[in-house]
This record gives structure tokens, sequence and C-alpha cells, in this order.
């Protein structure tokens, strides 16, 4: 069984026990949380599809912790015009267990 669920305007798909990062949400390690906006649950042949989500619905997940990605480069140059630009970006994250995903 797997579960198509948004947060932070990006859709996962998760199975029970994966491990997910997501935006950072600021919450302590080893505490539970739901995600309440589940799109669709997918279990074998049966299949629930949200509009645009499953009422009654949600996913448990346990926070392991947060930290920030590798650094991503963008470099823009403009050929024969002296123009560059360099930036670098870090994404900070939350890392999360998925635990149960809870249908109807």
């Amino acid at each position: 069984m797997y579960a198509v669920f948004k947060n932070g305007g990006k859709q996962y798909k998760v199975q029970e026990g994966d491990i997910v990062l997501l935006d950072k949400m600021n919450l302590e390690p080893k505490s539970k949380f739901e995600l309440q906006e589940v799109l669709a649950i997918i279990d074998g042949e049966k299949s629930q599809l949200g509009s645009p989500y499953i009422a009654n619905a949600k996913i448990e997940a346990e926070v392991i912790n947060e930290g920030r990605g590798k650094k991503v480069i963008t470099f823009k140059k403009r050929r024969r015009k002296d123009s560059k630009v360099k930036r670098g970006f870090r994404r900070d994250f939350t890392r999360v267990r998925i635990l149960k995903i809870l249908g109807k």
C-alpha cells in the first residue's frame, strides 16, 4: 500500500516505513505528527482518490532530525558581455519516517 500526499507545494509518494525529506517544520526529534493533505491511497486493486483531498485520511509520521542539504550552485554567464552571476543555495529540511497510512 502506498499514498500520495502534499507538503510545501510538492507531492510525495510514500509507503509505511519510508524516510522522506520535507521542508523544515521546526519540530523536536522523535515527536509524532499527522499529515492531513492526502491526495491518493492505493492498496493493490483498490484505490481512493481525493478531490482534492481524501476525507478522514491521514498519515502518521515521526521526526528523525532536521538539517541542511548540500549546496547547489547556480551560475549564469552571458558570453562576450562580461556578465556573470554565481549564487549558492542550501535547503533546510526535516527528515521524517512514515509510520502509518490511515484511510477511510
